[in-house]
């Protein structure tokens, strides 16, 4: 194996957006993994970018240079990468970013809050997929005196284009004289669902933020700012979408 510009087996795995690292080492462990033609059970192995990696007899490809992306979408601002109307996009706020990026899902024009970009198309794919149930959390500030028996139809699913949404996490954070502002939590991913979700109970939504993805927040960004996700939150977002029938 090459000397120069190595890492460990487990890391060159991960980087490749197969799997999490730590789920890298139990492929590794139980021996599904073969540099350069030869099996390797143990964790101390380091790599190259020369090296030929297989897993289950099938080589993955070289590490490519991923990029992962948290943006604080600002309202008013269109999600896709180009507008005909000439509105602004996500993509300009990306200054500095040369890799072509798009979003884990979307954000609709009025609604704020916590979006992902990345070039990982694997990992894209089973952050979106509803059966690993990825967890977003909104901030929603609706019209109108929320009451408790509202917030239980919420947490009970409602009708939706004569489809159940799921159970929704419901919590009233405050009040005034003619607001009330919630936290929802689902994970589900349908078209203004939230929205809908509100509209339903008869308070429609004045303003509505996404404030968590998963294990990620918008801590220290503000509307318009972004940044890169580290190597551990990317790990944890590999880690929660691992699916234990995927064979590589």
């Amino acid at each position: 194996m090459n000397n120069q510009a190595t890492e460990r087996l487990q890391k060159a795995i991960a980087a490749r957006g197969i799997a999490s690292r730590r789920k890298a080492e139990e492929y590794i462990r139980s021996g599904r993994v073969r540099v350069n033609g030869k099996p390797v059970n143990e964790l101390g192995v380091k790599v190259s970018a020369k090296d030929k990696i297989e897993i289950d007899g099938i080589t993955i490809g070289q590490a490519e240079s991923f990029v992962y992306i948290l943006l604080y979408k600002p309202i008013k601002v269109m999600t896709t990468a180009s507008d005909p109307q000439g509105r602004k996009t996500v993509y300009d706020f990306l200054g500095g970013v040369k890799t072509r990026v798009f979003s884990i899902g979307r954000l609709d024009y009025d609604t704020s809050g916590l979006l992902l970009l990345t070039n990982d198309g694997e990992l894209a794919h089973r952050l979106m997929h509803p059966g690993f149930g990825i967890e977003k959390t909104y901030e929603a500030l609706v019209s109108g005196d929320v009451s408790k028996e509202s917030v239980q139809q919420l947490r009970r699913g409602i009708l939706l284009e004569g489809k159940k949404t799921a159970p929704a996490k419901v919590r009233i954070l405050g009040r005034d004289a003619t607001t009330t502002k919630l936290e929802i939590a689902i994970h589900e991913g349908r078209n203004r669902q939230v929205r809908k979700m509100l509209d339903f109970i008869d308070h429609p939504c004045l303003k509505l933020t996404r404030i968590r993805y998963g294990n990620l927040n918008l801590k220290g960004l503000r509307p318009g700012g972004w940044r890169y996700l580290t190597s551990s939150e990317v790990e944890k977002l590999h880690a929660i979408t691992y699916d234990q029938n995927h064979r590589w």
